[in-house]
């Protein structure tokens, strides 16, 4: 007799896209390069430096013993550590994907850098400030992620998700309803007591467990 396959976890198939997921790191890569390319710009034309592609593939530039050095080690800090931070809230927006996903855009700038300069980075800035750079991306994107992840969800005018939220218990109609039911059956009670005529209380609901009653009042002959 055949073997019978166990079937797919729900969700199983959906999990594990990659072309989806080779989407979102050419995203990033690309996010990546085009904010410190607008950052290194706008530094270039304060400061008065040139401008050119070493600034983005070359790592000799971040070094620490000049102040050209730190300025491009601060870029890169705020490139890679803040702003991609947000890009991968954004696009990602999963906590345990975000260290994948930040350390592969970091890895594949190592890799840009290498090929470009055709020597691996010697500087121990360039190493630290990536090393920081990874370090905060990583930090602030699972910070958002799961803050992203913790907000109320909120499905046909109410809120099934979130803090503050209940999944079980009596809505307040509920409570509403039986509290009237329970108002009748007190009316009733004593509609019944003004006919000269009472009602056992039930069993057990007497101070002593026994319960309590009452007796009918008797009309007294002529």
């Amino acid at each position: 007799m055949a073997r019978r396959r166990k079937p797919p976890r729900a969700g199983a198939l959906t999990e594990i896209q990659p072309l989806k997921i080779a989407t979102q790191i050419a995203i990033l890569q690309a996010l990546y390069y085009l904010t410190a390319g607008m950052l290194m710009l706008f530094t270039a034309l304060v400061t008065g430096m040139s401008f050119s592609l070493n600034m983005l593939l070359g790592w000799d530039g971040v070094r620490g013993d000049t102040t050209r050095g730190w300025l491009l080690s601060f870029v890169w800090l705020l490139d890679g550590g803040l702003f991609m931070s947000v890009a991968i809230v954004i696009l990602v927006a999963r906590s345990k994907l975000v260290p994948d996903f930040a350390l592969t855009f970091h890895g594949l700038h190592l890799v840009f850098t290498t090929l470009y300069t055709h020597a691996l980075p010697s500087n121990s800035m360039w190493w630290v400030t990536m090393a920081g750079s990874s370090a905060v991306s990583i930090a602030l994107g699972m910070w958002g992620c799961q803050y992203r992840e913790l907000q109320p969800v909120f499905f046909g005018g109410g809120r099934i998700l979130g803090s503050g939220s209940r999944t079980s218990g009596p809505t307040n109609q509920q409570a509403t309803a039986e509290e009237g039911q329970a108002g009748l059956l007190n009316e009733g009670d004593d509609d019944i007591g003004e006919a000269g005529f009472s009602r056992g209380r039930g069993r057990g609901r007497g101070k002593d467990g026994n319960g309590e009653y009452e007796l009918a009042e008797m009309k007294q002959g002529a």
